[in-house]
C-alpha cells in the first residue's frame, strides 16, 4: 500500500457500518474524557496522548494545522521528537505525505520510505525521514467545511502497511480530532479577547511569514522565491524553517550573505 491515496477504500462498508458507528462513538468519548477539565495550554498534548493510545501499533503521531497556507503549517502536538521532526521536515522541504494529504483532501500512505515508489515520489523527505528514525509514514487530512484544516500524521520505525482495521481507526481518530480542534479552540476563548490555543500555536507559522517578508525585501525576490530560500537554508543546516525564520527575524541571519 506504499504511496496509496484515498485509503478510505480500505474501510469496510455495508454491514460493517453499525460497527463503525460504535467505534466512532467510542473514540469520540475517549478523546472528550481525556481533555475534560484540562486547561487550554495542556489540551494539545493531552489530545495527542489520547490519540496515541487509540493507535498503539504505530510508533508515533503528530497533529498539524495548515490554515489557508498549506506550505506553512505548524505542529500542534507530537507524541515524540521523531513525529515532531517528520512534520517539520515536510513543511521545510515542501514535500511528503502530509503535503499531499492536504492538497488532495485524502489519506496518503507510504509504507516503505526506503524503497520505490515512495523514495522516488519524495526523495528528500524519504532520506530525511530515515535519518530521523521513520521508515513508514501515513497522513490523514483533518477535513473541515472549507477544506483541510490540517493533518493527523502517523509513522512507523519499520516498513509496513496499515491493516484495514488500522486504516479505519486512523480515519475515525482524524474525524474526532477535527471536531476536537474546532470545539476546543472555540471553548478556550474568553471574554477578554485572549487568543485561543489554536491561534497561539499558529504563532510559529506567522514567524515564517514574517521572515519570508524580510527576505523578499533583502533579496528583492518574490514571496515564493523567499520561502524557497528559507527552506533551502533550513535544509542545508539540518534545521526547521521555523528555527531559521527566528534567526532572520532576530537579525542574526542575513541571506544576502549567501
Amino acid at each position: 500500500m506504499a504511496g496509496d491515496e484515498g485509503a478510505g477504500d480500505h474501510v469496510p462498508g455495508g454491514d460493517a457500518e453499525p460497527e463503525t458507528d460504535v467505534q466512532r462513538a467510542r473514540i469520540a468519548h475517549q478523546l472528550v474524557a481525556a481533555v475534560h477539565g484540562q486547561p487550554p495550554d495542556r489540551m494539545p498534548d493531552v489530545l495527542c496522548r489520547a490519540c496515541t493510545a487509540l493507535l498503539p501499533e504505530l510508533s508515533g503521531l503528530s497533529v498539524s494545522v495548515t490554515g489557508k497556507d498549506a506550505d506553512a503549517g505548524v505542529v500542534l502536538c507530537a507524541s515524540d521528537e521523531v513525529a515532531a521532526r517528520l512534520a517539520e521536515i515536510q513543511y521545510t522541504l515542501g514535500e511528503g505525505p502530509c503535503m499531499e494529504a492536504v492538497r488532495l483532501r485524502a489519506p496518503v500512505f507510504a509504507a516503505d520510505l526506503g524503497s520505490a515508489p515512495d523514495n522516488r515520489r519524495w526523495p528528500l523527505f524519504s532520506m530525511q525521514a530515515a535519518r530521523a528514525g521513520a521508515r513508514a509514514a501515513f497522513s490523514v487530512p483533518l477535513t473541515g467545511a472549507g477544506g483541510a484544516l490540517g493533518t493527523l500524521d502517523l509513522y512507523r520505525d519499520a516498513p509496513g502497511s496499515l491493516s484495514a482495521d488500522q486504516v479505519r481507526t486512523a480515519l475515525l481518530v482524524a474525524d474526532a480530532v477535527t471536531m476536537a480542534v474546532i470545539a476546543l479552540d472555540h471553548a478556550s476563548a474568553n471574554g477578554d479577547g485572549a487568543v485561543t490555543w489554536l491561534e497561539g500555536a499558529e504563532a510559529d507559522r506567522e514567524e515564517v511569514h514574517q521572515a519570508t517578508g524580510m527576505i523578499m525585501v533583502q533579496l528583492g525576490v518574490s514571496a515564493q522565491e523567499a520561502l524557497v530560500r528559507l527552506r533551502a537554508r533550513a535544509f542545508a543546516q539540518g534545521r526547521t524553517s521555523t528555527e531559521v525564520a527566528r534567526d532572520v527575524i532576530g537579525r542574526t541571519l542575513d541571506l544576502r550573505s549567501d
